[in-house]
């Protein structure tokens, strides 16, 4: 049953077959094995919606670290909120928390809005940012968030768009916990059940395709919303054809994930990874990838430190360690970490490749590394 709608009428798009929860990280001693789960994205044939086809993962604590990327697309995005006129300053302001890690409140404060002072009490503006798409119920999700506003009020909607996903061929998009991949198209109809219209939007490059949403009780949208409502239909998101091109793309990066790393192993060299997200573990763990291919993962979050990936017995690791192992190569499993890695890690220049959609090494790089080849292909 749709998580928004309440149809039944749907199928899957995308089926990863049984997968770790890409957010339990067990201790390293810990042997498993590690309790795997149905991983498939169900596409809603009456509103549109991509989701969970099931979920019996539990969440685990979050122990993400807010990447630099983050922080300046989120300084950007306010900053183009406020010149808009939409929000003004010195308005009530109640903010959705993300697993993602990081806040929007000290950002907003610096334009003179302030945060609700009393539970329940209604704001002038809710923002969600990377938020929504972690409740199984995103019918009572939307409704809630509409609730909260004032009559007056402006909901402000950040998501990673299904469009996005499919232009990109970021399959493992898909993860435990997620439950929601929203397409403006399924956004604007949830609205509309919680009596919201869709007011604009804006665009940004972070994770390969990202909207900030702005709602309203009221009005129209406006012709950035017409613009983007048309390019995503016709990229596709409404059509389970189009939606199901991600399981093709899947096991191209999973085989040239596992053969890049085979060859890299047959000829002696030594591959860490950096980045231990939520993203990478489903490809490592479809890829069947172990630690002999992979020594380990680097991550900036300590609370990682000393834990393994899921599904496999590849440690993560601190950057320092990272650097003082010397690798030959690093596997960058988040494309956007990129220029953050290249500036917070220099003794590890030219060994960077950027792990997806097939490994690719980092133009800056000097040496020379195997390419990656696509599907089929385990020399």
């Amino acid at each position: 049953m749709c998580r928004s709608c309440r149809a039944r009428r749907g199928e899957v798009v995308l089926d990863l077959g049984r997968q770790p929860a890409s957010d339990f990280f067990p201790p390293v001693g810990d042997n498993g094995p590690d309790p795997i789960y149905p991983l498939r994205m169900w596409l809603c044939a009456e509103c549109g919606l991509a989701q969970l086809a099931e979920d019996p993962t539990v969440p685990e604590e979050p122990r993400g670290v807010e990447p630099a990327a983050l922080v300046a697309q989120a300084k950007d995005a306010i900053g183009r909120v406020m010149r808009s006129g939409m929000v003004k300053p010195g308005v009530r302001v109640f903010e959705y928390g993300s697993p993602h890690g990081g806040s929007w409140l000290p950002l907003l404060a610096e334009h003179g809005l302030r945060p609700v002072e009393q539970a329940g009490e209604p704001a002038d503006v809710v923002l969600d940012s990377f938020g929504m798409m972690h409740n199984p119920d995103q019918h009572e999700a939307i409704v809630e968030r509409a609730r909260r506003l004032t009559d007056t009020g402006v909901l402000l909607l950040q998501y990673h768009s299904l469009a996005a996903i499919i232009r990109s061929g970021q399959w493992n998009a898909l993860r435990h916990g997620h439950y929601a991949y929203y397409s403006t198209a399924a956004l604007t109809r949830m609205l509309a059940t919680a009596g919201l219209v869709a007011r604009t939007v804006w665009r940004f490059d972070l994770y390969g395709g990202t909207v900030l949403l702005a709602a309203a009780r009221g009005g129209h949208g406006d012709p950035e919303v017409r613009a983007l409502l048309a390019e995503e239909t016709g990229c596709g998101v409404d059509d389970p054809r189009i939606v199901r091109s991600l399981q093709e793309t899947a096991e191209n990066s999973i085989n040239a994930l596992r053969g890049w790393l085979q060859r890299q192993r047959g000829t002696g060299r030594r591959v860490y990874g950096y980045g231990a997200a939520s993203r990478a573990v489903a490809l490592l763990a479809a890829a069947g990838i172990d630690n002999t291919m992979l020594s380990g993962v680097a991550d900036a979050s300590q609370a990682k430190w000393g834990r393994r990936m899921p599904g496999t017995a590849i440690p993560v690791i601190s950057p320092d360690d990272l650097v003082r192992a010397k690798p030959d190569a690093v596997l960058l499993f988040v494309p956007d970490l990129l220029e953050e890695v290249r500036t917070a890690l220099p003794a590890l220049a030219g060994r960077w490749v950027v792990a997806e959609p097939v490994p690719t090494e980092d133009p800056q790089t000097r040496r020379i590394i195997p390419p990656a080849r696509l599907a089929g292909d385990n020399r």
